[in-house]
């Protein structure tokens, strides 16, 4: 059976080291393109490049202006958006089952999140549950967790 595409979606994330570990991680889940929005830093750069290790030369990505224009092209081609972030109808990562439809994974800004009118266009939010006082983690790392569940469900 083929493998459904599964993109990443970046959203203003403003540091080249989240970028960076974001496109080993990706290369690493199978993710088969990323796409850099707003201020998101594309490669090349030393900066990313550092912490990518060479996967900024083999994932393929985009940058986009706005998100809202990237979204929208994905909906069209049929994909499931999904978003990462904290929201009252979040439900835990861990319970969302993969369509068998192509997904886009939408991760946002390291302090902001996700803004409001990236939420309206998602299909469905998904959160990482936290019991210290912390009410979120680095977004490389909360990639890394949604993204492990995605590819090997």
């Amino acid at each position: 059976m083929k493998r459904q595409p599964f993109e990443l979606v970046l959203v203003k994330v403003r540091s080249r080291f989240n970028v960076g570990a974001m496109f080993r991680t990706a290369d690493a889940v199978g993710i088969t393109k990323i796409h850099l929005c707003g201020y998101t830093p594309a490669p090349p750069h030393p900066k990313i490049d550092k912490v990518a290790l060479g996967a900024e030369k083999t994932v393929p990505f985009e940058t986009h202006k706005t998100a809202a224009a990237c979204l929208t092209r994905l909906k069209e081609n049929g994909y499931v958006l999904v978003a990462v972030e904290q929201s009252r109808t979040s439900q835990p990562y861990f319970r969302y089952k993969r369509p068998s439809k192509p997904i886009a994974l939408i991760m946002g800004h390291e302090i902001k999140g996700l803004p409001a009118s990236v939420l309206k266009r998602a299909d469905v939010h998904l959160e990482i549950p936290m019991h210290g006082t912390k009410e979120s983690l680095n977004v490389g790392i909360a990639f890394g967790i949604v993204a492990y569940r995605l590819a090997f469900p």
